[in-house]
């Protein structure tokens, strides 16, 4: 009779437990209540990052961390309902300081009388395209174009310079200051569009004023307009309150 073989050596990787996972995020009732998320950050257990978002120390935050944490600022009735845009979205980009209200984006096909009343939170009724929003961490964050934009003719010089300054530099944005001036050009009946085309001139003066600029991948200057309106579907920024 055959001697049965030894069954096969455990390696000692598979013998080790398991070491456990932490959650990247940690936020009031995530596991722990709002107290004990403070108590730990005060002895150096969590770092806070978010107002009520806390990490492990030394994790840099992401634009998911920061999106699911802003998600779990927004009731859960409207989450679905509302794109995070202007500087809110900036911060989740990275490219901002964490606003104190975060600024919802409802698109006018929606009703927003029935969001009136959310709380610590702003709502700016606006057309959205179909190419403005991206799903970040559970919740629709405007993209890094649309916010370029909206922080472009609806963000005061002071505090929006250095945020386009930041989103431009970014290749992951993928945010080109020519396109930026081209759509807002291309669009004769948006609010704010000479102020917009006066901060970015900041930032580029020859630029705006139709210089010669060495860009890579630049639009052709005489169908540039209608091109950037067409591919960028800017036409929804029409008429926008």
């Amino acid at each position: 009779m055959a001697t049965p073989s030894p069954p096969p050596a455990v390696t000692a990787a598979a013998a080790a437990p398991a070491l456990p996972r932490f959650p990247e995020l940690y936020s009031p009732g995530k596991p722990f209540a709002w107290p004990e998320l403070q108590a730990m950050a005060s002895d150096g257990v969590l770092s806070q990052f978010h107002q009520r978002g806390y990490a492990l120390p030394g994790v840099a935050p992401s634009p998911q961390m920061r999106a699911r944490a802003a998600a779990n600022s927004v009731p859960a009735a409207i989450r679905q309902r509302v794109v995070a845009g202007r500087m809110t979205a900036a911060w989740i980009y990275g490219c901002a300081g964490e606003p104190d209200r975060l600024a919802l984006l409802v698109d006018a096909k929606r009703r927003i009388s029935s969001l009136r009343n959310t709380r610590g939170c702003t709502l700016h009724e606006v057309r959205l395209g179909p190419c403005d929003a991206v799903s970040l961490g559970g919740l629709m964050v405007s993209s890094p174009l649309r916010t370029a934009l909206d922080i472009a003719l609806h963000v005061e010089a002071q505090r929006a310079l250095p945020v386009l300054e930041a989103l431009l530099s970014r290749p992951q944005n993928d945010v080109r200051l020519r396109l930026l001036v081209l759509a807002i050009e291309s669009t004769p009946r948006v609010p704010h569009k000479r102020s917009a085309l006066e901060k970015l001139a900041r930032l580029a003066p020859a630029l705006v004023a139709g210089g010669p600029v060495d860009v890579e991948n630049a639009v052709d200057p005489p169908d540039s307009t209608e091109d950037v309106a067409e591919v960028l579907g800017i036409a929804h920024l029409e008429g926008e309150p």
